[in-house]
């Protein structure tokens, strides 16, 4: 690994950074269109009169080709029967397949087509007529007679010769959601209980090797290696040998290992159909063990691929530093619009992606159910984050998304026993007494509980930064997701869509807001930590944390000890004349020329440390000085062609009041990381 300095050409741009010093960083926010029709809308629809046929009956689904395999064509039967106040003539019957990841559209025109549906009913005199409405959505009116109480509509979803396609992610509990207007008035409710098939993974088709980022001489470290199929679901069956190449100061502690070739390194652990896919492996470092090491491995036998060979992430063994803590702090399950149940998403950031802490964030008022209408929905996920928290190896939090339309959505996240989290009420963005920002906040107030703007740079919807968050309850921000960055127009990999110039978080800072960044991904397909294996962008947070706990990662959370990337691992380690990042350095302590709580730094010098599961492109270092200019990039490193470890040491010019500094790395692929700024004052 080499050791970079700036040249003399770039300390020049950092002195010269931005626009000229009378130039103004305040002024008007940009015009972010709110969508106050959405609210309106949402609104309105809790105000129509129900009939009381309306959401009436039951359903049930029989497979008819077998267990639905994800992104794999099947055929199902959906038997609705009436309830006790049937359905008048030019009433509906609606079949809502999940609208959100790949199932076909049910259709009743094209018999050769995916997704064919036929309608048939035994009801003597009832005529049944097919339309399809929207994606996903079928609509069968009742004619000819009322479909009288206990009598039966027969749906068959995929009954042409192509069938219909699965969702193309696993889950258990996928539903086929039937809806009711028994009254022809144009609205409808869902059943009590709408009938839920499971959605088996495909065939294997990648190896995952996770290692934590960060260990002290001596540890004992678990390699979880997990095999997912295309499109990145856990658990696929599977059979054969893992070879593992371990490096050597890396010792194997596991008895089921077939065979150990000390020379080589090479150890072989039997995998079975009943280990779904997946073994944890224990491992020993020796006490002398020091720098970078990387476990490599391949999956042997049962007709594997070269595509099954793997090398996990980075683990940098020092025995300074606080723990790398990888965390996924924004997921949304099949209980609003996103795929897995509760239990299951957590368990796949805990077992598949190797996370350290993951929350459950569905939306308070969007989606097929509404979490803030139905108790029992939020109480569902708290009970999930209990039964799989674990302090000291995994931290699960409950959470939901204030999915506010006006004012931008932000998840909410506690770090409390669940049974605490505001007595298990939450606070809806479609409320009066809370569809403001302040007034989510002064709902919060006593609450350990945090707040997180999300692609608040552009869609679905900008966040309205005009009121400055507290810091005590928003002490950083979604700086990267499945939607892409909101830092800058200048940022590395994916942009969010239709960012509104002067909303980035760098306009933010500039406006002197202090935020920390973290990534999460925001994810919908049940894959908390890995969203970026089957999407453009991903995000995760790195926490900064020698305690995995609430406490621990609450903590690191308000002192912004965080930084971001876009999904892979990438280890940062950066301080500014010994401050840690997310600090705000006193101006008495620089002007006395002394250094922060990080030994060994010289004073007004950055200290970066880069190493990546890929090449390092560059390190970017992004700042302010203060006074009225505007953050910019400040100048840029490259690192060495082929190289994954790079450094950067460089003295800065001294920062005013105001000022802020952070650091970007960048992978040849594109995936990057954006630690959190330092500010000056």
């Amino acid at each position: 690994m080499r050791l970079f300095r700036f040249a003399a050409a770039l300390m020049l741009t950092v002195v010269a950074c931005g626009p000229a010093p009378d130039e103004p960083t305040s002024g008007p926010w940009p015009d972010r269109s709110p969508r106050h029709d959405v609210v309106e809308e949402l609104r309105a629809d809790l105000l129509r009169p129900r009939s009381s046929a309306d959401g009436g009956g039951t359903a049930a689904v029989e497979a008819l080709r077998g267990p639905a395999v994800a992104g794999s064509p099947g055929s199902w039967r959906i038997v609705y029967r009436a309830g006790p106040a049937g359905l008048a003539v030019g009433g509906t019957v609606h079949l809502q397949v999940s609208p959100f990841w790949g199932w076909s559209t049910p259709q009743a025109e094209r018999p050769e087509a995916l997704g064919y549906t036929t309608v048939e009913t035994d009801a003597a005199g009832v005529e049944l007529s097919a339309e399809t409405l929207d994606q996903q959505l079928l609509a069968i009116a009742v004619g000819g007679r009322p479909l009288a109480a206990g009598e039966e509509v027969v749906i068959t979803y995929g009954a042409g010769p192509a069938g219909a396609l699965a969702d193309r992610y696993a889950e258990r509990e996928s539903r086929f959601w039937v809806g009711v207007d028994g009254d022809g008035d144009g609205v409808r409710e869902l059943i009590a209980e709408s009938p839920a098939v499971d959605v088996l993974p495909g065939p294997p088709a990648r190896l995952l090797l996770h290692l934590p980022s960060t260990a002290r001489p001596g540890d004992r470290v678990m390699l979880t290696a997990a095999l997912v199929d295309a499109a990145g679901n856990g658990w696929p069956a599977a059979a054969g040998a893992l070879e593992l190449r371990l490096p050597p100061a890396v010792h194997l502690v596991d008895s089921r290992a077939a065979s150990a070739a000390e020379v080589e390194r090479v150890v072989s652990l039997p995998l079975t159909v009943e280990d779904r896919g997946r073994l944890v492996v224990p491992l020993r470092l020796s006490g002398e063990a020091s720098g970078v090491f990387r476990v490599s491995g391949r999956l042997v036998g049962a007709g594997t691929e070269p595509g099954f060979e793997a090398e996990s992430n980075p683990l940098l063994v020092s025995p300074a530093g606080r723990r790398i803590l990888w965390a996924d702090l924004q997921n949304h399950s099949g209980l609003s619009d996103g795929s897995a149940t509760p239990d299951d998403l957590l368990l796949y950031a805990r077992e598949v992606a190797a996370l350290d802490a993951a929350a459950v964030t569905d939306h308070d008022h969007w989606g097929m159910r509404f979490m803030d209408r139905e108790p029992s929905i939020w109480r569902r996920t708290l009970d999930a984050a209990d039964r799989r928290h674990e302090p000291g190896r995994f931290v699960a939090l409950a959470g939901y998304e204030w999915t506010n339309w006006v004012e931008g959505h932000r998840h909410v996240v506690f770090f409390e026993p669940t049974a605490s989290a505001l007595g298990g009420s939450l606070l809806s963005s479609i409320d009066e007494r809370f569809d403001e920002a302040a007034e989510l906040w002064e709902g919060l107030d006593g609450a350990r509980a945090l707040t997180f703007a999300h692609h608040s740079a552009g869609n679905p919807i900008a966040t309205d930064w005009s009121q400055e968050p507290p810091p005590e309850l928003e002490p950083v921000t979604e700086i990267v997701s499945v939607h892409g960055s909101s830092e800058a127009a200048d940022s590395p990999g994916l942009t969010v869509r239709g960012a509104l110039e002067g909303n980035y978080v760098r306009d933010v800072l500039d406006r002197g807001y202090r935020l920390g960044f973290i990534g999460s991904s925001d994810g919908h397909d049940g894959h908390p930590g890995l969203a970026h294996l089957s999407s453009p962008s991903g995000g995760v947070a790195a926490i900064l944390s020698d305690e995995v706990s609430r406490e621990g990662i609450y903590e690191a959370l308000l002192a912004r000890r965080t930084y971001a990337t876009n999904g892979p691992r990438i280890v940062v380690r950066a301080s500014y004349a010994g401050w840690p990042i997310g600090a705000v350095i006193p101006e008495a302590a620089l002007a006395a020329g002394g250094v922060g709580p990080i030994a060994g730094v010289p004073e007004r010098t950055l200290v970066v440390r880069a190493v990546a599961p890929v090449e390092i492109a560059r390190i970017e270092v992004v700042s302010r000085q203060g006074g009225s200019g505007a953050g910019a990039i400040a100048g840029e490193a490259l690192c060495p062609e082929g190289e994954r470890e790079c450094s950067l040491t460089v003295a800065l010019p001294e920062f005013r009041s105001g000022g802020y500094l952070y650091v970007r790395v960048v992978q040849t692929d594109g995936g990057a990381a954006w630690t959190s700024p330092f500010f000056f004052e």
